[in-house]
């Protein structure tokens, strides 16, 4: 896989989920452009450390949905009731996600504050359970998506920079994730669809969130899983309202751009002719036809059609054998299939070279 080189300014998502269960006892802030799946991580930190989560949406939060005001007529005093959202009455560690806390309101931000302490964190008065984790989400600064933060609350958290993930590292994602051969395919032979504003010669970049143009989409990671819904369902819509969903989605140029990897999808032979005569059936010649069948095969194959699949694969030129070999390879759902098989076995012993 490639690597970026970014001298310690932006992390993945994964190392993101790593630094935050590490370093429980900091608040951390990620910022990342819009859709790179910085919500995502919440999910992932439940996986690392088996905590219940709480999902904070903080720009569509009133007062009311943080804590009221509750009066004990013994003490003749008020408190606060948290709200049941945070799950801090279930005395026990919760992971907690303020996502977009940045696009909050004062007012919201202000009542919330109290959980950004290292020391005694809490709401309102009520300590938040030992062995919680609180994390903030946001977008760049320079995105120009309403994000600000004043310097008492910056100087209470760590600002970390999230980077969007690139091709490879989607793939790896979007094939254990059920998405569209189609995308995947797309993506594969596109991969500046995935770039940043921020890198080196992308101002003229037709798919990406640019925050100096005037957009009513753009491909993101979020909106790539879009695309995959809308394309899965093609045969019940017709082709204006295929195009009409995907501009919707990811924007004009990869709507159309799209389009030609459905026409392959929907030319290439069967699943089936191709099982029952992998030495005859017609093997696709445009990089953009391989694509889609390399990764509609790794959804489809299974232990009974993977030896004759194997044998029609050998009849592509090897970019698009490594391809598959290294993406079903990376699927859990397929690995024991693969890695079971003869046929399988028998092409990485006469392929390494290319792998």
């Amino acid at each position: 896989m490639s690597a970026l080189i970014d001298f310690g300014n932006y992390v993945s998502l994964q190392q993101a989920a790593s630094l935050i269960v590490a370093s429980p006892n900091n608040i951390y802030l990620l910022e990342g452009e819009p859709g790179i799946g910085k919500s995502s991580l919440l999910t992932t930190i439940q996986e690392m450390n088996g905590n219940d989560t709480a999902y904070i949406d903080v720009p569509n939060m009133d007062l009311g949905d943080i804590a009221m005001p509750v009066v004990n007529h013994e003490s003749k005093t008020t408190g606060y009731y948290p709200n049941s959202r945070f799950k801090f009455h279930l005395n026990k560690p919760i992971n907690v996600m303020l996502d977009e806390f940045t696009k909050g309101a004062d007012a919201i931000k202000n009542m919330l504050h109290p959980l950004l302490e290292v020391v005694n964190p809490r709401l309102g008065d009520v300590p938040v359970p030992a062995g919680s984790i609180i994390f903030l989400t946001g977008n760049l600064s320079t995105d120009g998506v309403g994000d600000s933060l004043k310097a008492h609350s910056r100087n209470r958290i760590i600002p970390v920079r999230v980077r969007k993930p690139d091709y490879e590292q989607w793939l790896e994602w979007a094939v254990n994730n059920n998405i569209d051969p189609v995308i995947m395919a797309w993506v594969r032979q596109y991969p500046h669809a995935l770039a940043s504003y921020m890198d080196e010669g992308q101002n003229e970049n037709p798919y990406i969130f640019n925050p100096t143009q005037v957009q009513t989409a753009f491909v993101s990671p979020r909106s790539l899983e879009k695309l995959s819904n809308i394309t899965r369902i093609r045969s019940k819509i017709d082709a204006d309202t295929l195009i009409c969903a995907m501009k919707g989605a990811a924007g004009e140029a990869a709507a159309r751009d799209i389009q030609a990897f459905v026409d392959y999808q929907d030319q290439l032979p069967k699943w089936e002719e191709i099982i029952k005569s992998p030495t005859t059936t017609e093997v696709p010649t445009s990089a953009g036809a391989c694509a889609v069948m390399v990764f509609g095969a790794i959804e489809k194959i299974d232990k009974s059609s993977i030896t004759p699949f194997m044998e029609y694969l050998d009849r592509f030129e090897s970019e698009w054998q490594a391809a598959f070999a290294i993406n079903i390879a990376k699927t859990p759902t397929k690995q024991a299939i693969a890695f079971s098989s003869n046929a399988f076995a028998d092409w990485i012993q006469r392929n390494e070279d290319i792998l």
